[in-house]
């Protein structure tokens, strides 16, 4: 668990690079049948902030932790990117596209972590 607890963080400090918004982390250890451990949500202010933070969070991991991720979809449209690293799944949403699907209620049972926007 101390892996991915490492790389929670990491995707978090790549988000916040970019000054990503309103980062979620739900924690669906917890959870029969998830398709994941975690999932890092989190919003950036246009399709070219959205692009940004992706690409920062995969330079972050891969240089901070050596992973890779496993699949990266959504960077044609840039309204929604969603990256996974098996065991977290990374979601960078536009405003409007994170409020319409609106994932950290998927889950009542996941116990789930606000961070701090930075100023």
């Amino acid at each position: 668990m101390e892996v991915t607890s490492k790389l929670v963080e990491t995707i978090t400090k790549g988000i916040q690079d970019k000054k990503g918004e309103y980062i979620t982390i739900v924690n669906l250890t917890n959870i029969d049948g998830a398709i994941a451990k975690y999932f890092v949500i989190c919003q950036g202010n246009s399709t070219t902030q959205v692009e940004a933070i992706a690409s920062s969070i995969s330079d972050t991991v891969r240089t901070e932790i050596k992973e890779k991720p496993t699949n990266v979809a959504g960077l044609g449209n840039k309204e929604w990117v969603a990256i996974d690293y098996s065991d977290v799944l990374v979601h960078i949403f536009l405003p409007e596209t994170r409020e319409y699907y609106n994932l950290e209620t998927l889950w009542e049972d996941a116990a789930i972590t606000k961070i701090p926007n930075l100023d």
